[in-house]
């Protein structure tokens, strides 16, 4: 039994009718560790951050969210994570302080607490001089960071984030990701990321779970992938443990240019 761990997974199945999405898989994700969990379109990931952050039930199996079962005890595990979705979720008519502060009041942050940690975490992710202003005027890379500091606000120990750099060009996401890391080192806080960047992750990761067609098919650090894999790079590593295939017409652009980068080289 793992004493560090702030996430457990044992067993999780989640069947819809009788597609089989997520099959029996088990993890741990320690306190304070920065987790990546990668997978190909349509391998499962997205239905386990469901089931994670109290979104989907699971067919079977166990889940424990800071010692919390989401199944039952929604409250406390919502309370216990901050997450940053893949696509904007912040009120565009709103100033980065108000939206903040609409967050606060949602987890019930009393108002002193409160004030003070949007003052601090707006210093951190560089915000403070733009708090009166509305998000609708801020980049891709501003909005980011300002989803990250409203996930933060009611001191979570968990923050999810499910690819959050996409569509950001790559100085805003190296400075996106030194921002977490920060927080990392700083609040202490457990970070569960998704990213279709392999060199964000080979960057960030203490350890990266690969998901393929509902089975976790590796757990380690990008070392150990690399020697499991016995590649040079973790694009190649990911390769090798979940093939070149392009899944479904769904299929992300970084998807498609990753497989056809990889028939290019081959044909050099």
């Amino acid at each position: 039994m793992n004493t560090n761990a702030i996430i457990t997974v044992k067993n999780l199945t989640k069947k819809f009718d009788d597609f089989v999405a997520v099959d029996t898989i088990s993890f741990d994700v320690n306190q304070g560790e920065i987790f990546a969990f990668l997978g190909p379109n349509g391998a499962g990931k997205t239905t386990t951050i469901k089931i994670l952050t109290t979104l989907l039930h699971p067919t079977s199996g166990t889940v424990r969210i800071n010692g919390f079962d989401p199944e039952h005890q929604k409250g406390d595990v919502r309370k216990s994570f901050g997450i940053v979705f893949q696509d904007p979720s912040l009120d565009d008519e709103l100033t980065a302080w108000e939206n903040l502060e609409l967050h606060g009041v949602l987890y019930a942050v009393p108002k002193q607490l409160r004030r003070e940690r949007m003052k601090q975490l707006l210093e951190i992710v560089g915000l403070m001089d733009r708090k009166d202003d509305f998000v609708k005027k801020f980049s891709g890379g501003m909005r980011r960071r300002l989803e990250i500091a409203r996930g933060l606000l009611h001191h979570p120990k968990i923050l999810f984030l499910d690819e959050p750099t996409i569509g950001l060009d790559p100085q805003t996401r190296n400075h996106l990701w030194s921002y977490v890391e920060d927080l990392n080192k700083k609040e202490g806080i457990t970070v569960f990321l998704t990213t279709h960047y392999m060199e964000e992750a080979n960057k960030v990761a203490d350890r990266i779970a690969v998901i393929d067609h509902g089975h976790i098919v590796a757990v380690g650090s990008s070392a150990e992938l690399l020697e499991q894999t016995r590649t040079q790079t973790l694009e190649d590593a990911f390769l090798a443990l979940t093939g070149n295939t392009i899944r479904d017409e769904a299929a992300t652009s970084v998807d498609q240019l990753r497989v056809f980068a990889r028939g290019w080289q081959k044909r050099r």
